[in-house]
């Protein structure tokens, strides 16, 4: 570990929950070894700094102490410490004005994957819940294969979220309410375990930290602000997953909600949520796709073909698309499939010929050659 990790955490431990003040130290002096070298300067380097805070920063012994302690469990339980500057810290956090200045971190997923989505709400959840989660994590995972599915292991949504997504082939990524040293609830410990090889945990807590209720609500801060949307399942008129969705929305981020029968108690707060405008209407990971712009697996494919052949027209890259699902085909079979006139496709295929993409077998077949 860095010392540069190893002063953050100590910084971290001094300014507590005053993440703007810490973040704004850290973003002006450029490190937080910086910060601990003007200690007893603070105030003629950052003249705006609070007597309070300048204060403060006059005692960093205990502060040290634990983030030494901190330093050696990390060290011992194969623990990353990501700093603020850390190229694996997630960087949609960073673009957040109250992002912790270090994570902790224990898992094999990359927290900057292309595309992320975090599926929250209720603790109580419904059959009619589960079915959602298992049929949007199942299409959203056909359509798009590299998402990181992140939720807060929590009983209901979250803990079926993460589930699916394991059972998926997706990486999950838990962000837990308490230190790496204990699994909250206890009942999730075998799911944890599976998810620190097809995904991890994160949290911004130092272990010997209890899962108090104040640290659910900072949770939820790093749910919303390290994923591209959020999507809320099922929610109460009031409850977590409804605090996530208005961070994210203050994070100018996307949020959707699944719409539920009238007049059941956990289809309320997302009805209100759509009908506040706090979230749009989802039905599907179709869906969702849509909204949010995303490739498809299609799309991807698609993209790849463009790299494989730059020199091909847009007719030309539809019949390499159409040849590369059997490598084979006649001349009218792919007339029929391309929706190209015979005259137009045998001067395309003339064409393909010539690049070194297509050769004419026997019989007015084409075979593909890449």
């Amino acid at each position: 570990m860095s010392d540069e990790a190893f002063y953050t955490m100590a910084l971290t431990r001094l300014t507590g929950f005053n993440y703007q003040a810490a973040l704004l130290l850290y973003q002006q002096l450029g490190s937080a070894r910086a910060v601990y070298d003007h200690r007893h300067d603070i105030g003629d380097v950052l003249p705006d700094c609070s007597p309070r805070l300048a204060a403060l920063l006059q005692h960093w012994d205990d502060a040290l102490r634990r983030a030494e302690t901190e330093r050696q469990f990390a060290d011992q339980h194969d623990i990353q410490v990501l700093t603020y500057a850390d190229e694996r810290y997630p960087q949609r956090l960073r673009e957040c004005a109250d992002a912790p200045l270090v994570l902790y971190y224990k898992g094999s997923a990359d927290l900057n994957q292309r595309y992320v989505v975090d599926i929250v709400g209720t603790r109580h959840c419904t059959a009619y819940g589960r079915d959602l989660i298992r049929r949007f994590v199942s299409d959203l995972r056909r359509l798009c294969p590299h998402v990181l599915i992140v939720s807060g292991l929590a009983y209901g949504v979250d803990i079926s979220a993460h589930r699916n997504a394991l059972e998926q082939g997706y990486e999950t990524v838990g962000v837990v309410a308490h230190g790496l040293d204990r699994i909250y609830p206890y009942a999730h410990r075998d799911t944890a375990a599976r998810m620190l090889s097809q995904g991890g945990l994160l949290t911004e807590f130092m272990s010997q930290t209890n899962a108090d209720k104040p640290n659910f609500v900072r949770r939820n801060r790093i749910v919303a602000g390290m994923s591209d949307a959020t999507v809320l399942v099922e929610s109460a008129v009031k409850g977590g997953g409804l605090i996530t969705c208005e961070i994210a929305r203050n994070y100018n981020r996307d949020v959707f909600a699944f719409p539920g029968n009238v007049g059941q108690t956990y289809s309320e707060g997302c009805n209100r949520a759509i009908a506040d405008s706090l979230a749009a209407l989802v039905t599907s990971a179709a869906d969702f796709v849509s909204a949010m712009g995303w490739q498809t697996h299609d799309q991807q494919s698609q993209a790849v073909e463009r790299q494989l052949f730059p020199d091909l027209s847009a007719d030309e890259q539809r019949v390499v698309g159409l040849l590369q699902q059997t490598h084979d085909l006649q001349l009218n079979q792919l007339s029929v499939k391309s929706n190209i006139p015979i005259g137009q496709l045998t001067a395309l295929l003339l064409s393909l010929e010539m690049k070194g993409v297509v050769r004419p077998m026997a019989g007015g077949t084409y075979h593909l050659l890449a």
